[in-house]
């Protein structure tokens, strides 16, 4: 197992990976929206709040030495399903015409009180 690192990502706030490459399969821990720097981002706008979060897992995609269109299956977690429109218009954004199976889990709530949490499972070529 490999363990995937990146300081462009949030640090692991707990006692686990950003993402552990294994067999050819990347599993990338859930993001919240929280800066590389550490800063939490909970005042922010549920779309802001999504691309941080968003931007986290593509940070550590790309230190795994991936791209977007290596994703397979994304989990997104959004305290309000409300929000699944605004999610999915920052996502549409990112991957552009890549559309990896994906799940949008509507929850009562999140760590810290954010509003958005994301996992995934990409292709791993290392």
């Amino acid at each position: 197992m490999n363990i995937i690192q990146t300081a462009a990502a949030a640090p692991p706030a707990g006692h686990y990976s950003q993402a552990i490459g294994h067999a050819g399969t990347l599993y990338i821990s859930g993001q919240l929206p929280v800066s590389p720097d550490g800063r939490h981002n909970l005042a922010a706008p549920f779309a802001e709040q999504a691309q941080v979060a968003l931007n986290n897992l593509l940070e550590i995609l790309r230190a795994a030495g991936g791209r977007p269109e290596d994703l397979v299956k994304v989990t997104v977690y959004v305290a309000g399903v409300e929000h699944w429109p605004a999610f999915d218009a920052v996502y549409a954004a990112a991957l552009g015409s890549h559309r990896p199976a994906r799940a949008v889990v509507p929850v009562p709530e999140l760590h810290h009180g954010y509003r958005v949490e994301i996992e995934a499972v990409a292709r791993y070529l290392a």
